[in-house]
């Protein structure tokens, strides 16, 4: 089996490398790779010639334009890589008999209520960057590829800056924090979307598992104030130098800090499609976030 991985220096793109290493041949490209390979989604013409001469079984999409505020101002750059470069991919892997995996979000839904989303329910972007993402699964599944959708929420990686670090900063500077408290969803680890997709992947291939749409996310739910706190918590056990008091950690709406781009306020996914078709157990945020936090502060 031949990969062609996409956006290999992500958070998700850096885990998937490993992840997906046993399955066969990985070739792993970036926006920025020399050589004959051309992997810049702001050019999707390019991607396509890659495509035909390196022929894979298995296309994965771990590039996207995730800035979601910035998406608000650059929204023609934001549809070009979230929609128009996916487009591309989806036809070439059509026209090969391909399987191609992407990425997608919880923004593609509204974020009203407090029910998990299941992968049929409407979708109705609040932003650009909802709207560029739903856009592109759309392209995706118009393609009549084979394909693998998979939408996941909260991302973060022991790679590059996330919530947590930030958190962990500012537990060191500050006295008092203030953290949002009415959005809720789940933690969810890259290592986890690597290591279930390379999963995924094998099923499909092996076993003719369905493809189609599915919700991607860390067991249980908390907020992002509640997210910090437990990451603090942490920190503190461990005998970070923490300056901020249990007690002095505020919990505030989203209208405390105002966003060019509007966040859903639930961000909840239901997987049960995902564990029943794949035979999965997610577990829950916690665990995750915690092995992050041993791999940061040792």
């Amino acid at each position: 089996m031949k990969i062609l991985l996409f956006g290999c220096n992500g958070q998700v793109g850096w885990e998937l490398q490993r992840a997906l290493s046993p399955l066969g041949e990985l070739v792993a490209l970036d926006f920025d790779t020399a050589g004959a390979w051309h992997a810049d989604f702001s050019r999707p013409p390019a991607l396509a010639d890659t495509i035909r001469a390196l022929q894979p079984d298995v296309i994965v999409n771990a590039a996207a334009h995730t800035a979601v505020d910035k998406a608000e101002a650059e929204p023609a750059l934001a549809r070009t890589l979230n929609a128009e470069a996916p487009a591309v991919l989806a036809a070439e892997a059509a026209s090969a008999g391909a399987l191609l995996v992407h990425y997608s979000t919880d923004y593609v839904f509204d974020g009203s209520g407090s029910a998990p989303r299941a992968e049929d329910a409407p979708t109705d972007p609040l932003n650009v960057y909802g709207e560029t993402k739903l856009a592109g699964e759309e392209a995706i599944r118009s393609s009549g590829c084979r394909h693998l959708i998979l939408r996941t929420s909260w991302v973060y990686g022991t790679r590059g800056g996330n919530f947590a670090r930030t958190m962990l900063r500012l537990a060191q500077e500050r006295d008092r924090l203030a953290v949002i408290d009415d959005q809720v969803g789940a933690p969810t680890g890259a290592d986890l979307l690597a290591d279930v997709t390379a999963h995924a992947i094998r099923a499909v291939g092996s076993h003719g598992a369905p493809t189609g749409t599915y919700h991607l996310v860390a067991g249980g739910e908390t907020s992002w104030f509640g997210y910090a706190s437990h990451v603090i918590d942490f920190a503190r056990a461990a005998g970070l130098p923490v300056t901020v008091a249990p007690d002095a950690i505020a919990a505030v709406p989203t209208s405390a800090y105002p966003t060019p781009a509007r966040r859903p306020k639930n961000s909840r996914l239901d997987t049960t499609r995902l564990r029943q078709t794949f035979g999965l157990a997610l577990p829950p945020w916690q665990s995750g976030v915690d092995r992050m936090l041993r791999e940061l502060l040792t």
